[in-house]
């Protein structure tokens, strides 16, 4: 590990869920991410393809994630991230922050964030800025749970 990555000093190792909900079978961007969040030091686990909201959710619960990251190409995002957040929520975690990239048209953006997505990274979008928004967003906020 990079003595410059944000999680190389004593801080606590963040969980990231990276998955592929529905039919989308284009995963490069999903491992690209998932690749650079662990060479930053967070743990990743990936679910893989075809993953339904309910599998997510029940791998958020198991695996104890600071969030969920879902990359969606397939143009069901206003279908797929809603139905990840109830299942996110019928699990009892409905508090774990729920981030995203794909193909997602602006005009969507506002109502998913207000649904409670917290982020979506687009294509072209650096790993860097992925990278910054966990530090900032991600981080504090898990551990101040762990604080509780």
């Amino acid at each position: 590990m990079q003595a410059d990555t944000p999680s190389s000093s004593a801080k606590t190792k963040l969980r990231i869920l990276v998955a592929k909900p529905g039919l989308d079978g284009h995963d490069r961007g999903a491992k690209v991410v998932a690749r650079a969040l662990s060479d930053a030091g967070y743990e990743v686990i990936y679910t893989g393809l075809h993953q339904t909201p309910a599998m997510i959710a029940a791998t958020a619960v198991q695996e104890a994630v600071d969030a969920v990251g879902l990359s969606i190409l397939s143009g069901a995002h206003m279908t797929l991230f809603p139905a990840v957040l109830d299942a996110l929520r019928g699990r009892g975690v409905g508090d774990v922050l729920v981030f995203g990239g794909g193909i997602i048209p602006e005009e969507d953006e506002a109502e998913l964030q207000r649904i409670g997505v917290s982020a979506l990274f687009k294509p072209g979008t650096s790993t860097r800025d992925i990278i910054d928004w966990v530090e900032r967003v991600v981080r504090p906020r898990a551990e101040a749970s762990r604080l509780k």
